[in-house]
Formats: C-alpha cells, sequence, structure tokens
C-alpha cells in the first residue's frame, strides 16, 4: 500500500466518523451514553472476532507469533480507546454533533506534543501556532453555538475537548507501537472488546437499558458498532502503518467537516457566522501542523 492509498482509507474512516456524529446524538435520545457505548462496541467485538481469530491464526502458521510485550501495548490502546469513546458520548448529551465532530478535531493539536514525550520529536514553532489557532476556533465555535442549541459553553462541550488529549494518545501509540499495529484485526477487535468489557458493567448498574428502549435505534448501533467501530478503527490502523501521525492527524480531523455537514442534513444544525469562523480555523491549524514542519527544511535550504 502506498502513501495515497492509505490517506483515502484514512479519508473514508473520517467519513464514517463525522457522520456517527448524527448516530450517537440520536441515540441519546433514547438510551443512556454508557448503555449506548456498551451496545456499540459489543456489536464491534461480535463483527471483528473472526477476522481477529483468522488474522491470530495466519500469523501463527507463518511463525510470527504475538509477544507479551504487543498485549500488553494493545490493552494500552484499548484502554485509551474506551475512555475517550465514553468521554465523547457523555459530551453528546448536552451538546450538538456539529459542535462534537469540531471540538474532536482538535486533537490534532496535541498529536505533536505526545509524539514529544512518546517519540522524542520536538514540536517546531510552527506546530506550536498551529496549536493556538486550533485551541481559539474552538473557543469560538463552543462559544458561539449553533442555531440548534445553546450558545454558551457548557459540560458537553468541556468533556469532549477533554476526550481530545486520549484520542491524540490512541492516535500516537497506534502509530508508534508498529508490532501489535501489524495485526489491524487483532488490535481493532482488542480494544472494541476491552471498551465492551470495561463500559457494559457500568451501563448495567448505572444505565440499564430495556429493549424496548434500545429497538428504536437498532440502526444508529448496527452504524457505529459495524462501521464506525469494526470498520473505520480497522482502517485506521491498516493507513497508519504507511502515513505518519501528523498527516493521519490531519486526514481523520476532516472528520469534522463530515459531522456538520450530517448534522445540517439530518438534525437540522446551522453554525453561526462566528462559529463557521471558529471551525474555519480549527481546519488551519490541522492544515499547519502537517505543512509547518515542510516548510523548514525549504526555508533552510
Amino acid at each position: 500500500m502506498n502513501r495515497l492509498q492509505a490517506d483515502l482509507l484514512l479519508l473514508l474512516a473520517s467519513v464514517i466518523w463525522g457522520t456517527t456524529f448524527v448516530a450517537q446524538k440520536i441515540a441519546n435520545d433514547h438510551v443512556g451514553p454508557l448503555a449506548f457505548v456498551a451496545a456499540r462496541f459489543a456489536v464491534a467485538t461480535a463483527f471483528l472476532a473472526p477476522a481477529a481469530i483468522w488474522e491470530t491464526r495466519r500469523h501463527r502458521r507463518t511463525g510470527n507469533p504475538l509477544h507479551r510485550r504487543d498485549l500488553l501495548r494493545g490493552a494500552v490502546i484499548s484502554l485509551c480507546l474506551a475512555t475517550a469513546a465514553c468521554a465523547q458520548q457523555i459530551g453528546l448529551v448536552t451538546t450538538s454533533a456539529t459542535h462534537a465532530g469540531f471540538l474532536t478535531a482538535v486533537y490534532v493539536a496535541f498529536v505533536p506534543f505526545l509524539a514529544w514525550a512518546v517519540a522524542r520529536v520536538r514540536p517546531r514553532p510552527p506546530v506550536l501556532l498551529a496549536c493556538a489557532i486550533t485551541l481559539y476556533g474552538a473557543w469560538l465555535l463552543a462559544g458561539s453555538g449553533t442555531h440548534s442549541s445553546a450558545s454558551a459553553w457548557n459540560r458537553g462541550d468541556a468533556i469532549i475537548l477533554g476526550s481530545d488529549l486520549v484520542w491524540a494518545l490512541h492516535v500516537t501509540l497506534v502509530g508508534h507501537w508498529r508490532g501489535i499495529a501489524a495485526r489491524p484485526f487483532l488490535l481493532s477487535g482488542m480494544q472494541c472488546a476491552a471498551a465492551a468489557a470495561a463500559v457494559i458493567p457500568m451501563a448495567w448498574i448505572a444505565q440499564p437499558a430495556s429493549w424496548d428502549a434500545l429497538r428504536p435505534i437498532v440502526p444508529e448501533i448496527a452504524y457505529a458498532g459495524v462501521l464506525s467501530s469494526g470498520v473505520a478503527f480497522t482502517l485506521q490502523i491498516v493507513s497508519q502503518r504507511h502515513t505518519p501521525a501528523a498527516e493521519a492527524a490531519l486526514v481523520m480531523s476532516l472528520e469534522s467537516v463530515f459531522a456538520a455537514a450530517a448534522a445540517a442534513v439530518m438534525l437540522g444544525d446551522t453554525l453561526t457566522r462566528s462559529a463557521s469562523f471558529g471551525a474555519l480555523l480549527i481546519l488551519v491549524g490541522a492544515v499547519l501542523v502537517e505543512i509547518g514542519p515542510l516548510l523548514r527544511p525549504r526555508a533552510a535550504r
């Protein structure tokens, strides 16, 4: 697979993730956020299990067993996914799908700093500028609101912004730990299974959902479970073997654009002028994260 093919797969994943915000928002009208996350990842686990088993057996036959270190790293990646997914779904209770999509894109500004901590790659000044622009854009977006939601910064916006750090760590570790990432079906299945195992007991205690409550959102659960969790996360893992973390984060941040488009079509969300400018700043910051480091070598020449 070449870089262009990997980026196209990331773009496809971004389309799926962006449109999933609508499904998540609809689901919150019927069940608690933990109940939806539990159902979503249970479906994803069942969907990925056959491919994960096949992949494990294939590696075993070729004399490439999975090391204990890789399993531990997979567990850490799984914990990141479970934490970020729960925080995102809880945040969607009090914010719009459009807000959630754009605020989630802020994680692209954190990736360079986590890459510095994990891989000892120091962020350059253009990257710091991109971080400032992106965070200011998020402030404008959440502060200005949408015509279909409250205009002030709310608890949901803050929770989703906090989850960005965990999403950024997830992206960084998937790109850095190549051993477990070389088994994309297994890693994708592991993280979905871990998320389901962690959230199901909490949902059972705090937010039990009856079949009557779940039945109206079966399509949303299937979409989020099969496509968003099962397919898109696998595409991310496959693509990050060929695309650097900063570029991968840039492409994946485009989910915010697709989230806004889907929310406008299906939920009637519309951005104010100030919020639109904030959204534009988020995308500008995302682009600077990618092109900023490329300008320095050219200037040096």
